[in-house]
């Protein structure tokens, strides 16, 4: 169950992640002790007294830029996750690279602070900003925490992408999809009704979050509503994935759109074909290359681009490695021809052609 504590600061109510023992404001960045027993979310939440003061610990998140947000066009915030299973038979080569391209795209063409990017990868030296299951779910905690109007938030990942059966009826295939951390195999994956439950559903009015997942079985990892499915002439209608139990999948008002490697029952490439000097992830690499190339003027446009790119390439040249658990396991990684195709999914259906695409 989620729980509330007040921030020691500015006294706003913050969804403590569990297991949490500290916690950053969003808004005044004062780091707050958690309370012996903190609220759930069903009961008031505590207020403190007027002689409580931001406390001064160490925080491994602490990222929020300082003061409040700009009146014009509010604060960017992106975490950027990237697993690639070093010493281990799911070892991926690209990860690190996308990681650090999504870095550098986001901060010299869409002006994110550098300070407002948290960066998990295995090359880390900071313990709590490796890509464990538990360092993810506080950085996706972390980036809606005090997320407000004109707020501009973006999750990338790459690595392994996975599927578990799902026994509640609310998928259409009959799969949750999941992310896989560094340490999957003991603690467990992270699926997709936790990642809509933690980022999607907490956006307020105003406010925007893009994902860019480039894993395996991807296509509704961020459990979103709406599926656009495009043919290869560009032509799309939306699929409606709400949930048949009524449960909503949404957000609170804000605007949630995922860009993901392939469609949930493909896998996606770990590969050189594409760069022809490096591993990267297929889907991040023609995500970068859609916004340099000028492709970046409506959702429906990028998509478009990034599929062709991917359709184009030869997997042959450099040889990629599918970034599914079972498919290494069973083909020893080995892909010929990408066969990927990028999904877009959103909280709400659009015209693709006439939306602008921005971070």
């Amino acid at each position: 169950m989620l729980m509330l504590v007040d921030c020691s600061g500015c006294h706003t109510p913050l969804q403590l992640p569990p297991g949490a023992q500290i916690i950053r404001c969003g808004l005044c960045d004062a780091v707050t002790r958690v309370a012996a027993n903190p609220r759930s979310l069903t009961s008031p939440p505590p207020r403190q007294s007027s002689s409580s003061s931001p406390s001064h610990a160490p925080s491994p998140y602490s990222h929020a830029p300082p003061g409040p947000p700009p009146q014009a066009h509010g604060r960017k915030r992106a975490v950027v996750c990237a697993v690639s299973y070093k010493r281990s038979r799911h070892e991926l080569k690209g990860c690190i690279n996308d990681a650090k391209c999504m870095k550098y795209l986001l901060v010299n063409k869409f002006k994110f602070p550098e300070s407002s990017i948290l960066m998990l990868t295995e090359e880390e030296a900071d313990p709590f900003r490796r890509p464990t299951k538990h360092n993810m779910r506080m950085a996706l905690f972390w980036l809606v925490q005090g997320c407000q109007a004109g707020d501009s938030l973006v999750f990338h990942y790459s690595g392994h992408g996975s599927q578990q059966r799902n026994y509640t009826g609310d998928e259409v295939d009959g799969y949750d999809e999941t992310l896989c951390p560094s340490d999957f195999e003991s603690q467990g994956m992270i699926v997709d009704d936790e990642i809509n439950a933690t980022i999607v559903q907490p956006l307020p009015a105003g406010a925007k979050l893009h994902a860019i997942v480039d894993a395996c079985h991807s296509g509704t990892v961020l459990d979103l509503p709406f599926l656009c499915r495009m043919d290869r002439d560009g032509r799309y209608i939306w699929e409606d994935h709400r949930p048949r139990s009524g449960i909503w999948k949404g957000t609170s008002g804000g605007e949630a759109i995922s860009f993901s490697g392939c469609d949930d029952d493909q896998t996606s490439a770990d590969t050189s074909a594409l760069s022809r000097i490096t591993s990267t992830g297929a889907m991040t690499y023609a995500f970068i290359q859609a916004i340099e190339r000028g492709h970046a003027t409506t959702y429906g446009n990028m998509l478009n681009a990034m599929r062709s790119t991917i359709r184009n390439t030869d997997g042959g040249a450099g040889g990629g490695i599918v970034t599914s658990l079972i498919s290494m396991l069973l083909t020893g990684g080995s892909l010929g021809k990408l066969r990927q195709e990028p999904q877009l999914t959103a909280n709400q259906a659009f015209d693709v052609y006439t939306k602008p695409f921005s971070l």
